[in-house]
């Protein structure tokens, strides 16, 4: 079944879980347990920059990666203009953009503003498995970017 032919609602139902994917992602990370994040993508799985020339691929190698955050990390991602396109019953893609906060050295409390260290976004790939939609890759293309800033004292600037 190709887009064309697919039911309106059928259309509709997979790119809410595609957008569901993207926020459940960044929740993950700010929120959850980030090593979780590799349960969200097909086994083969990868996270990417081309920029860099960076690849992890893999449930393991992605839970390793994103499990080895600093535990001091206070971070926020804002992701917005999520734009998913059906290509069939069973794969998709998004363009979503993202703005990241973050902090290391984190405690406690309320940090300052500050800039955000990151702005950009993800082109993503979606492949249905088993009737649940999961990320296949995930590329990262950053506009601006800094370091992650270390705190002076715990949940102080």
């Amino acid at each position: 079944m190709t887009a064309a032919t697919l039911d309106p609602m059928e259309r509709l139902l997979a790119e809410r879980a595609c957008e569901r994917l993207v926020v459940e992602f960044v929740h993950r990370l700010d929120l959850g347990d980030p090593s979780s994040v590799a349960d969200l993508f097909t086994p083969d799985g990868a996270w990417e920059w081309p920029a860099g020339d960076r690849r992890i691929a893999g449930h393991d190698a992605l839970r390793s990666y994103f499990g080895n955050r600093p535990a001091d990390r206070l971070s926020r991602r804002i992701c917005t203009n999520i734009l998913v396109t059906v290509a069939s019953a069973d794969t998709a893609t998004a363009t979503t953009y993202f703005t990241t906060y973050r902090v290391d050295g984190y405690s406690e409390g309320l940090v300052p503003p500050r800039p955000p260290v990151q702005v950009g976004h993800y082109e993503d790939t979606f492949r249905k498995v088993d009737g649940v939609w999961l990320l296949t890759t995930r590329t990262l293309f950053l506009s601006f970017a800094g370091p992650t800033e270390r705190l002076d004292g715990p949940g102080r600037s």
